[in-house]
């Protein structure tokens, strides 16, 4: 496989798949600007422990900085990308369309050309659920037409695999644009909801709920998205888009009665309007993945939110 290239390698989902890729012998350089979208500290302790790796690398730096980005393929001899790094979130790019615009939009092209400059032949995109907007067909399916984003974060997504399909058509590239679907677990960015939720109920305070409880999202372990990154690299096709989800849906108020179990403790929740860019419901259909590669979602949400509250009790909550 050579040597991996993770943008985004020291946030969420980057630093666990960086673990996984480094247990299975795999050389790996992580490049990341540590910006402040949430705590950097937070992301410096998440590739602490890859520090004593000879097999690890790290390079901090900006994806819109071009020069950089050609040099890092050329300096490490970079054979694939597995492009994490993104602005993300819905709600933040509403306010601020343009810096979304420029790290998804300029920043992948600037990693298409360096790939395709330096031969590095596969190319693995994290893409998201948010591309299918306000479909009303459910499950979502990779086939489904998708002309409805309701935000910059999910229309520059959208935006991004359409140019790696370019790259591939044009110049061959290996190309796997994965839609993860709201993903969660240990090392999660604190301003997601289940972080969030969990850090209001552990004290003792009242949960933001927006709209009234019914929304609906497919959520999925950490572990699960990152056995299915290993599966594209592993099979690296020629072109595909495919769902990873956990195939099926958690309506909020669900999700806020389960993080407060696993706390011990009651529920409590601050009603407030629904917010714009939101969508109704998510939901994957993962026949796609199980046919090409046998993935499957393993861990369900019951177990998945009881890993997620031991780590945050012992790591965050003293």
């Amino acid at each position: 496989m050579g040597t991996i290239l993770v943008t985004g390698g020291a946030g969420f989902i980057g630093s666990h798949l960086t673990a996984r890729l480094l247990a299975r012998g795999a050389d790996v350089v992580c490049l990341d600007d540590f910006n402040d979208y949430y705590d950097p500290a937070f992301k410096r302790e998440n590739v602490q422990p890859f520090r004593g790796s000879p097999r690890w690398r790290l390079v901090e730096g900006d994806i819109r900085d071009s020069a950089l980005v050609e040099e890092t393929y050329r300096t490490f001899g970079i054979t694939t990308t597995v492009h994490l790094a993104a602005r993300a979130g819905v709600r933040p790019s509403i306010r601020f369309p343009r810096l979304y615009e420029e790290v998804n939009g300029v920043g992948t092209l600037n990693l298409l050309e360096a790939a395709r400059r330096s031969g590095a032949r596969t190319f693995v995109f994290g893409s998201s659920s948010s591309v299918y907007g306000t479909n009303s067909k459910v499950p979502f399916s990779e086939d489904d037409p998708i002309n409805c984003p309701v935000s910059p974060y999910a229309t520059t997504k959208r935006a991004n695999e359409l140019m790696a399909y370019t790259y591939h058509h044009l110049y061959g590239l290996s190309v796997t644009c994965l839609r993860f679907f709201t993903v969660y677990g240990p090392r999660q960015r604190p301003e997601m909801a289940i972080y969030h939720f969990t850090e209001k109920l552990a004290r003792g305070e009242a949960v933001p709920r927006y709209g009234d409880g019914s929304s609906a999202r497919d959520y999925t372990y950490v572990d699960d998205i990152v056995e299915g990154t290993l599966a594209a690299l592993d099979a690296a096709p020629p072109f595909e888009i495919v769902n990873l989800g956990g195939s099926r849906t958690t309506m909020l108020h669900r999700l806020i009665e389960l993080i407060a179990g696993a706390l011990g403790t009651e529920p409590r929740v601050q009603a407030l309007p629904p917010q714009p860019g939101d969508v109704p419901i998510t939901f994957a259909d993962v026949s796609k993945a199980k046919k090409l590669w046998g993935w499957e979602p393993q861990v369900s949400i019951e177990e998945g939110i009881r890993r997620f509250v031991d780590w945050f009790k012992q790591n965050r909550f003293r």
